[in-house]
């Protein structure tokens, strides 16, 4: 099967390969990147891949090249460590709090929508900067310095999948002296006994490891994937839901008639349209699989999107069901990488349909847009709607 994510039919609709990959070619080696990588399809291989640390590792990180084990992109102990430091911030009480903050901005967002013309882009006035603005709040980062953050998130996620990741240099170097800057001041602060603000930064800042302040090296890491995660999945989150719900008209009137069904068409979007369609791993060792041998130190594409398809697990999986009685999808990932920011992206996901579903009623498409560049993520870059 000479399948590859990097073609124009599957960067147009991922989903078009996935009954292919899951019913012909469960292992797949694809080599059109530097390095090739073996994709993981079935629900069942992807679910055991993703428990399974010892043979399919993040220690060399979890995009499609190696890359220097930091922060949580390792495998335990250090992952747990680093993990646990910043669990709190995402906890059910914290998510409690930080409510109040987001529907205020998304109360804000909408006013401000509502006051220009009936036609504007959901993706730039509305699923951007929400999850955005409150990412940076959280890490102490200055609102206006809130576009060059969001520009720097968008560079770390297209060097990621990039084949050539060299173009994106200037861009990664500047951020990574803007946080650093950010982290020194606040860790200097710490030390001298200083107040600040009880933040994601001031935690991260003040962490230890083994008894020692946690390496700078470390603590960049666990910033930038904090940055990134924070913020692009849950936009693509937001606008893959909205444009589904939209699409047939009949499931927007659905929730319109009956709130009860967000939480169900925040799953069902998830599953059917993963902002995060797969990540990373790297054996350890010689896998049989499907009377395939992935060789040992081969980069394995744990495919997200096409496990959420699979036929075993999800029936009907290519129709988007607000009714589906048991949707186990894999979108957050699953065991000891389990997605840290799950609850936030959840949180913002509901409060911004409640209120869109509240101030605009009849909103609707102008189009399909324009889907994201990376490879590996899904979600619209453009989303054109009307209201009124």
């Amino acid at each position: 099967m000479t399948w590859s994510p990097f073609s124009q039919e599957n960067m147009a609709d991922p989903a078009v390969s996935h009954d292919e990959l899951l019913q012909r070619c469960p292992v797949h080696l694809c080599r059109d990147f530097d390095p090739p990588f073996y994709t993981l399809s079935r629900y069942e291989d992807v679910q055991a891949a993703l428990r399974d640390v010892d043979t399919f590792s993040s220690q060399f990180g979890q995009g499609p090249r190696f890359t220097e084990p930091q922060g949580m992109l390792c495998d335990p102990p250090q992952h747990t460590h680093m993990r646990k430091l910043v669990q709190q911030a995402f906890a059910p009480k914290a998510m409690a709090n930080l409510r109040g903050r987001v529907c205020e901005l998304c109360d804000q967002l909408i006013e401000e929508a509502l006051a220009g013309a009936p036609e504007f882009d959901l993706h730039d006035d509305f699923a951007f900067p929400l999850p955005v603005i409150i990412i940076a709040g959280m890490l102490g980062v200055p609102e206006r310095d809130i576009d060059a953050f969001k520009r720097w998130s968008d560079v770390q996620v297209a060097a990621m999948g990039s084949q050539d990741p060299s173009q994106f240099a200037s861009e990664q170097m500047a951020f990574a002296a803007y946080m650093q800057a950010l982290f020194t001041k606040r860790r200097r602060a710490l030390i001298d006994n200083d107040d600040v603000p009880e933040d994601l930064l001031t935690i991260i800042a003040g962490g230890r490891y083994k008894g020692d302040l946690i390496a700078e090296s470390d603590a960049l890491s666990v910033l930038t994937q904090l940055l990134v995660g924070g913020n692009e999945t849950t936009t693509s989150l937001i606008t893959n839901m909205v444009w589904r719900l939209l699409e047939e008209r009949t499931r927007w009137d659905a929730l319109l008639a009956d709130r009860s069904l967000i939480a169900a068409a925040i799953e069902e979007s998830l599953r059917f349209d993963p902002p995060v369609l797969g990540l990373y791993r790297h054996t350890t060792r010689d896998v049989e699989l499907h009377g395939i041998t992935i060789p040992k130190n081969a980069k394995v594409y744990i495919n997200y999107a096409a496990a959420n398809r699979d036929p075993v697990v999800f029936p009907n999986p290519d129709r988007f069901d607000l009714n589906r009685s048991r949707n186990r999808h894999l979108s957050f990932g699953l065991g000891v990488h389990f997605c840290l920011g799950a609850p936030m992206a959840k949180l913002e996901a509901e409060i911004a349909l409640n209120a869109v579903l509240d101030h605009m009623p009849d909103l609707r498409l102008l189009g399909d847009g324009e889907r994201i560049a990376p490879f590996f993520l899904w979600g619209r870059r453009r989303l054109p709607v009307a209201w009124g």
